[in-house]
Parts: structure tokens; sequence; C-alpha cells
């Protein structure tokens, strides 16, 4: 595709060239997913060109795994929550959004790189009465536990693709926001406006005891009470004002002088 029309949160350069990578069939749809040769050489600075990104990919046995599983295309698509993971250096990044929409690595020891959160967003009876959910990347995972619902977040084994537990969507429950003029925002869900024929409404007041409402679909499950099961971005998923976020960037520099002035 043309670099001009491709996704803002990939944050590519528009006079860096004409064209952009377009991402492969995958679990996740364009504008909710990023190449894996962006994310290495716009994101983690592990190529310099899409050449190179490309190379890294084509090795012959693999340089990454993305959900305990090895991938060479570099248009695969990574959505949010997925796994990478590169042997070579033994590191594990999960894939979120930052407060300004943008996909963010955020890098995870390797407990943590060994599960992954999937929101339920289908359960359904089957053929020959077989029940099944299917979660946002894709997956399809039959005979589920009774308690399963819709909208619930699975703790998902990637080494054994079994479910590990669930967290129920419920009043108290720590949400991450994947959509909307929210994005990358987290909170405890407070309450949920039903409108039958028209969009749900979700309130939620985040740990600075601002309030906003979101579309239920928007709302990602991620922990019980203010406890979150996987790692945040930095600052957490808290959004500051423009007048917060002036007087956290003087406090930075200030800090930063000082330290040079002790060297």
């Amino acid at each position: 595709m043309k670099r001009v029309f491709a996704p803002k949160h990939w944050c590519l350069g528009k006079l860096d060239g004409v064209w952009s990578t377009h991402s492969s069939s995958g679990p996740h749809k364009l504008r909710e997913s990023i190449p894996l040769s962006v994310l290495l050489r716009n994101r983690l600075k592990y190529a310099l060109s899409g050449q190179e990104a490309l190379k890294m990919c084509r090795v012959r046995g693999g340089n990454f795994k993305i959900d305990n599983r090895t991938r060479r295309d570099p248009k695969y698509p990574l959505g949010l929550m997925d796994v990478l993971h590169i042997p070579k250096t033994n590191e594990n990044f999960r894939i979120l959004y930052d407060i300004k929409g943008r996909f963010q690595p955020v890098a995870v020891d390797a407990a943590e790189a060994g599960f992954k959160l999937c929101r339920v967003v289908q359960k359904k009876l089957g053929k020959n009465k077989i029940p099944y959910i299917v979660t946002h990347d894709g997956r399809t995972i039959r005979y589920p536990h009774p308690d399963i619902k819709k909208n619930d977040s699975v703790k998902l084994n990637l080494a054994t693709g079994e479910i590990d537990g669930v967290i129920k969507f419920e009043n108290g429950a720590m949400v991450f926001i994947k959509g909307g003029n929210n994005i990358g925002r987290t909170g405890t869900l407070m309450s949920v406006e039903h409108h039958p024929g028209s969009y749900e409404i979700v309130h939620i007041k985040d740990s600075n005891g601002h309030s906003f409402a979101t579309r239920l679909s928007n709302v990602f499950v991620i922990g019980e009470g203010k406890k979150s099961q996987i790692t945040l971005p930095k600052f957490g998923g808290v959004r500051l004002s423009l007048i917060e976020e002036r007087h956290r960037r003087i406090k930075h520099y200030e800090v930063e002088e000082a330290e040079e002035d002790d060297e």
C-alpha cells in the first residue's frame, strides 16, 4: 500500500518513501495490527531498512516466534496481546497500545511470555452440540468451561493451547481500552449501560479518579480489582491532561539537569 494511506499508529514518515508494507492475512485486521517488518524497523530498531528486516525474517529456521510459533513472513500481522519471542537475544515482548494509541512492544519476562489474554467475542453451540468460543485473535476453543461468557478474558497457555484461567467481565474488574478516543487507557469497570438496538456504553474510572465512557466492544478485561495480569506500558495506561504532561516534562528535565550537574 502507499505510505500515506498506512495506519497512523504505525508512525511511518511520509517523506521516507512512497510504499509501505501491507500486512498478510492473519488473525488481526489491517488497522488493528502491525507487520513484523515494521515492528522490527520502526519500533524495536533492530533493522535500518525494510530489506534488513526482510532478511532477518526469512532466515532458515526462523529468528522470531509469535505466540510460541515460528513465523518467517515479514508481513505477518501482530495485534493486541500477541507475544513476540526472539530466541537469539532471549527477549520477549507483548504488543499493547500506549496512551496515544500507538503500538508499543512491552518487554516481559519468560514466565509472563508463556501466556496471553484473549477476549471472548463469541460463545456458541456448534455441530453435534459441541460448545465453543471464539477469541479476538481468531482462535476457536472447543469445550470451554461453562463459567466462560462473552466479553470475559481467558488466560491461554501458549505452550499447550489450553485455558489456564478466566477473568470475568464484571464491576470492579481492571480493563484496558483497545479502541476509540480513550485507546490505551486502563481503569476499573464501574457500570454498563444497555441500549437495545444501539451501542452498549461502559463507564470506567482510572487510578487518578477520572471517569470516562466507551463502547463495550472497546473494553478488554486484564485483571481483577486493581491488579493487572500483564505488564502495562509506560505510565500504566493513565492519560494526563496537557497541563499535567507539561509539569511532568519540566520535572523530568530538572532531574536530568541535576544529574548532569552532579557528574
